[in-house]
């Protein structure tokens, strides 16, 4: 083509290439085997043009490429590159991506658990680690230039959100900060708010996926595409797709294909052939078992696979059930690599901890090539199955929902078992952003020349349901960020309150929050120059028709509340009068459908007002049940009573009388027409009207009178001008209040914990105490229990396995019930601790809702959770691994991760805790060390 150039087209094109050549991007891209993609191009462009950037696109897509961009960027220019993941897990994969490249000697590993090399130019950290450098002003921050964010979506996590916009809103200006996110739908405003804390940020969006996505749905022997035609793939093209008719038909057929009690009408021979046709149609209409859905997959070329079951059981039971099947996906080649691999990784596990943990189990799934993958299992477990699968050695893995949280485990095909998951409180369908999350493992960038999201048919699935959430990729960005007590105190310490409150302001949940009302905002204006114009229309010229109308709105108000207050007074005589009717008695319904001479025949009192008399259970008062002069049995209500009755008569009512019988009833309305068909009952006479006698009413009466504009001609024109007014300003007013609820909320919350803070002696005005101090090292959620103990004094005395189990109240939450068997605690001195700890709680519970902080919006202290102190006072005081698993009843991955969580707490409270005249500090990292042991010492960096 250069041959069809002109000289000066040539001449030019040379002059880019060498301009290209000059970038640093030139020797990046060189580094990999593969053509970068427009949108990382144009992202990479943008940070070396000096500019922040957010990237956003679908999982797998090579957003990390940028981020590694900007790693190469740091080391040219000489400085440093922070590297943050939402989870340890990741942090762990990116450092040994990151060592591979650039060797050890350039890269550390910051996370709870690890601390290697720390002073390197590039680190790989959590995100929590980074905040915690930032608030304690740590050197280590001297010479960053870069700040990746991976998964920076992670802020919308009710949980740990807000620490990704502490970090966002801290960071020094000069710091470049790269955020990587899934895609969202609303990157631009994302976009925007970074614009604003962080100064000039590129957004680029990417909704092609790299590799076409395919969905079906398995029901029974077949496989069927969801779509009709999928030329879609996954964003690549615009055009339309339908939902395949053969699986609606399929549906429609299940749907219908329930009993009907008027086919008892038909004949044998017709039931008989219904049967037969219903029969066939099971035959091919069923949800796969487990085996035989992996065996399918195999047969198709379609693994490996990651079938999604949300429950660790689930995913347990799954394996077995491959086991049972006999399925083996692995040749003799592949079964001996995987047993080296395993062995190797597993050396440093003692050997009587092997049975514990189910190692062999494990270890024959794994030779088959079949795994499980959740939270529950040991964190070596997890990364061996992680290894293998990328190998290729484990083909198929039955995963909870975690995996789809950012660990690199790409498959050929995604399997979901169900639409529906728990989500700590309810069974509920899953949203197109976790169905997106999910299905973007499916295909392997430079493996698979496409993917496979499969669907097993359930009963009642709706496949226009399932197309709605294959079809949209995208969910919104939500800020979860709330002030903590911690927080407050670090940004007191660093910036004064008033200064603190202005940052708080800047967070994204204050930016998304004062976008909410700008809509509103506009209807406020518009409703304001409605006022204008109404006000115009109500101008009189002999006064002031604007107080003039007020004084007869007054009016109209004081009859409405005085007549409402009639209207209930009667209800309840009325009430009072039916609650005194006994059987027999002889009344005059009022009015209504039934009104006239009537016999009670069950005064209809609800429960609990009689001694012990059976009736109905009514909440709107008696509702007696009558034999009227017509020979009906009815059972009133309050409403046919609008005036108190009384009775007229008494009649006995025989005890043979049958209300359903015919006779009886005419039998009994001829005795009570002979007995009282000639008393005229007496009309109730109305009481006088309150208003006639209420002195503010007199009062506003004559004021109206009085007023200048009572006398004008087109009084009453000005008056409807003046109602609509009053109805508009009505509304406005309404409008400003919601605006009020959602402007400066984060500052008032702010202000509330400032409030509390300063009640507790933590802040004094812009003085952060030596309590306040102490509360600014202790990072955590019950981060101000943990203070108010270590001030009180409670865990003094305590031995590093007693303090080991106090302190686990602080992290634990339980998987179970509210209502579950209390846990098992230590005795002694523990015992006595935890008992304090709990009422040190109950006091600063009643101290938060004395100052409105509402632990429902993410604010404040949930009550310490004792269910894992036996287990932390177990493992600390040197117990077997088989004892401390049997007597908590908890996998072993949940026992590694709560005791580092204990771990990563005790050594906060080792540094927050008085040095002199106190044995905390001591204790606390003697327990570190005790705790720090077998299956919870296991190094996760290979």
């Amino acid at each position: 083509m250069t041959e069809d150039l002109t000289p000066a087209e040539a001449y030019a094109a040379a002059r880019a290439r060498n301009a290209e050549r000059a970038t640093a991007l030139h020797p990046f891209r060189e580094m990999y085997d593969f053509d970068l993609d427009p949108f990382q191009i144009e992202a990479c462009k943008a940070l070396e043009a000096g500019k922040g950037v957010l990237v956003a696109a679908p999982t797998g897509s090579g957003k990390t490429i940028v981020g590694e961009f900007a790693v190469h960027l740091a080391l040219t220019q000489g400085r440093k590159c922070f590297y943050t993941t939402p989870i340890k897990a990741l942090s762990n994969q990116k450092y040994a991506d990151l060592v591979k490249r650039y060797g050890a000697d350039k890269v550390g590993l910051l996370t709870g658990d690890n601390s290697v090399n720390g002073d390197a130019p590039i680190v790989v950290m959590t995100t929590e680690v980074l905040r915690n450098m930032l608030y304690a002003g740590s050197q280590a921050l001297s010479g960053l230039g870069y700040v990746v964010m991976d998964e920076v979506h992670y802020l919308s996590d009710r949980f740990r959100g807000a620490v990704w916009e502490e970090v966002i809103i801290h960071l020094p200006e000069s710091v470049t900060l790269v955020s990587l996110s899934a895609t969202v739908s609303n990157a631009e405003e994302f976009g925007d708010w970074l614009d604003t804390v962080r100064g000039d940020t590129e957004v680029i969006v990417s909704e092609s996926r790299p590799v076409p996505l395919w969905q079906h749905v398995l029901a029974g022997r077949r496989m069927y595409d969801l779509f009709e035609e999928e030329t879609d793939h996954g964003g690549r093209g615009a055009s339309r797709r339908e939902v395949n008719p053969d699986l609606l038909r399929l549906a429609r057929t299940e749907n219908t294909r329930t009993y009907n009690p008027r086919e008892r009408r038909r004949g044998k021979m017709v039931r008989e052939a219904d049967r037969e046709r219903e029969r066939r149609q099971r035959s091919r209409i069923w949800t796969p078992g487990r085996p035989e859905v992996i065996d399918r997959l195999d047969a198709e070329g379609l693994l490996p696979a990651i079938t999604f079951i949300f429950s660790r059981a689930g995913c347990e039971a799954a394996v077995q059930q491959c086991l049972y099947a006999g399925l083996r996906l692995n040749d003799d080649e592949a079964r001996q690599r995987v047993r080296e691999i395993v062995e190797e990784r597993t050396a440093s596990i003692p050997p009587e901890d092997l049975h514990v943990l189910g190692y062999y189990e494990w270890l024959e799934a794994l030779e088959r090539g079949i795994a499980a993958h959740h939270a529950g299992m040991l964190p070596t477990f997890k990364e061996v199955v992680e290894e293998l699968f990328v190998r290729g050695l484990v083909k198929a893995v039955f995963a909870t929902e975690t995996l789809a949280l950012g660990i690199n485990m790409p498959a050929r095909s995604v399997v979901l078992e169900k639409l529906v998951k728990w989500n700590g409180e309810q069974h509920a369908d899953i949203t197109p952003g976790e169905y997106t999350q999910l299905t973007g493992r499916a295909g392997r960038r430079g493996i698979d020349v496409e993917g496979h999201a499969v669907v097993l048919w359930q009963r009642g699935l709706d496949p226009g349901h399932l197309a709605g959430l294959a079809g949209t990729r995208t969910y919104p960005l939500r800020s979860s960020f709330r002030p903590s007590y911690n927080m407050a105190v670090n940004l007191v310490d660093q910036f004064g309150r008033h200064r603190s409150r202005e940052l708080l302001e800047t967070s994204f949940a204050q930016f998304q929050a004062d976008r909410s009302v700008v809509g509103i905002s506009r209807q406020v204006q518009k409703n304001e120059e409605g006022l204008e114009g109404y006000r115009e229309g109500m101008t009189c010229h002999l006064g002031d028709f604007e107080e003039y109308a007020r004084l007869r709105r007054d009016l109209k108000d004081r009859e409405t509340e005085l007549a409402k207050q009639g209207a209930a007074q009667r209800r309840a005589q009325a009430a009072g009068s039916l609650e005194k009717l006994k059987p027999g008695d002889v009344i005059h319904v009022p009015t209504g459908k039934f009104a006239g001479l009537a016999l009670v025949l069950d005064p209809g009192i609800p429960a609990g007002r009689t001694n012990g008399h059976r009736g109905f259970e009514h909440h709107d008062g008696p509702r007696p049940l009558v034999l009227t002069a017509e020979r009906q049995v009815k059972r009133l209500a309050s409403i046919d009573f609008p005036v108190p009755v009384e009775a007229l008569e008494r009649m006995r009512i025989p005890k043979s009388f049958n209300p359903r019988s015919p006779q009886s009833r005419r039998d009994l309305a001829s005795a009570l027409r002979s007995k009282a068909g000639h008393i005229n009952p007496e009309r109730h006479r109305k009481n006088r009207a309150a208003a006639a006698d209420d002195r503010e009413i007199a009062r506003l009466r004559t004021e109206i009178r009085a007023h200048p504009c009572h006398g004008c001609d087109e009084r009453e024109d000005h008056a409807r001008w003046a109602e609509r007014y009053h109805r508009l300003q009505r509304d406005t007013r309404q409008l400003e209040r919601r605006i009020e609820g959602r402007t400066n909320t984060i500052a008032r919350t702010f202000d509330r914990i400032v409030a509390l803070l300063t009640e507790l002696d933590y802040l004094r005005g812009d003085e952060v105490t030596d309590n306040g101090k102490r509360l600014a090292r202790l990072y955590g959620e019950l981060d101000l229990l943990a203070s108010e103990c270590l001030r009180d004094r409670v865990w003094e005395g305590l031995t590093p396995p007693e303090l080991a189990a106090c302190v686990s109240a602080l992290v634990y939450e339980s998987r179970q019930a509210d209502d579950a068997v209390a846990p098992k605690l230590p005795t002694g001195n523990a015992k006595a601790a935890l008992g304090e700890m709990v009422r040190i709680w109950g006091r600063l519970d009643a101290l938060e809702e004395e100052f409105k902080i509402n632990q429902a919006e993410g604010v404040g202290q949930r009550e310490p959770d004792l269910g894992f102190a036996w287990a932390a006072y177990q493992w600390a005081s040197d117990k077997g691994l088989d004892q401390v698993l049997r007597e908590a009843e908890m996998p072993a991955g949940d026992f590694v991760r709560w005791c580092k969580q204990v771990i990563d707490v005790l050594g906060q409270i080792a540094a927050a805790a008085p040095k002199e005249d106190s044995t905390v500090a001591k204790n606390a990292r003697k327990a570190v060390d005790s705790l720090l042991r077998g299956v919870v010492a296991y190094s996760s960096v290979g």
